[in-house]
C-alpha cells in the first residue's frame, strides 16, 4: 500500500515537473516575439501622434511614479502615466513629447493611449495602444471622428459634452459610450498635466 503511495507521489511529481519545463519553454519562446509586438505597437502609436519625428528618445530622468503624482496632484488620481519620450526631427531638434497614460475607467477595464505635445503646447492628438470595448460603442474611441475632435487644440484640459461642444475644449462623447469617452478624455488630460510639469 505504501509503496503505491510512493510510486503515485512519484508520477504526480514528475507530471508537474514536465508540465513546469514545458510552460517555461513555451514562455521563452514567445517572450521574445510578444515584446517585439508591443514594441511594434507603441512606435506605430508615436508615429502617430509625431508624424514629422524623425525619432523618439528615452527622456532622462523620467520617473512613472513621479509623473504619476503630479497628474494626481491636477485631479487626474486614477490616471497613471506609463511613459515618456522626446520627439525629435532629422536634425536631432527636439519637437515635444510623446507621453503614455493608462485610465482604468474605461467600461471595458484599462485604456492605453499615447498623447503627442508639440514644444508650444498643442495636443497632436493620441493614439489608443490598448482598450477593450464593446465594438461599435467604445471601440469607436480608436476612430478619427472621435479622435480627431482633440488633434491641433491648445487647452489646458478637455471635457465631455453629451449636448453639443460649443468650445475647443470641449469633446461630444460617443453615442452609448459615454464612459469610455471619459476615460479616453482623462488619459488625454492627464498626459497635458504632466506635460505643463516639464513646460515650467
Amino acid at each position: 500500500m505504501n509503496g503505491k503511495i510512493i510510486k503515485d507521489a512519484l508520477i504526480l511529481f514528475l507530471i508537474t515537473v514536465i508540465a513546469g519545463l514545458g510552460l517555461g519553454a513555451v514562455y521563452g519562446i514567445t517572450k521574445v516575439p510578444i515584446e517585439k509586438a508591443n514594441y511594434n505597437i507603441q512606435q506605430n502609436a508615436y508615429r502617430t501622434v509625431f508624424p514629422d519625428a524623425a525619432s523618439f528618445e528615452d527622456m532622462d530622468g523620467f520617473d512613472s511614479a513621479k509623473a504619476t503624482e503630479a497628474a494626481a496632484a491636477a485631479g487626474y488620481a486614477d490616471d497613471t502615466i506609463e511613459n515618456c519620450v522626446v520627439a525629435v526631427d532629422a536634425s536631432g531638434a527636439e519637437l515635444g513629447y510623446v507621453i503614455s497614460v493608462t485610465d482604468p475607467n474605461s467600461y471595458g477595464g484599462d485604456v492605453t493611449l499615447s498623447i503627442g505635445v508639440t514644444d508650444d503646447g498643442t495636443l497632436n492628438g493620441y493614439s489608443i495602444t490598448t482598450i477593450n470595448d464593446t465594438a461599435g460603442l467604445g471601440m469607436k474611441a480608436k476612430e478619427d471622428s472621435f479622435s480627431s475632435q482633440f488633434a491641433g487644440k491648445q487647452v489646458e484640459s478637455f471635457e465631455v459634452t453629451k449636448t453639443g461642444a460649443t468650445s475647443d475644449n470641449q469633446i461630444d462623447a460617443i453615442s452609448g459610450a459615454t464612459i469610455t469617452s471619459s476615460a479616453v478624455t482623462s488619459a488625454v488630460n492627464a498626459g497635458l498635466a504632466y506635460y505643463r510639469t516639464l513646460a515650467q
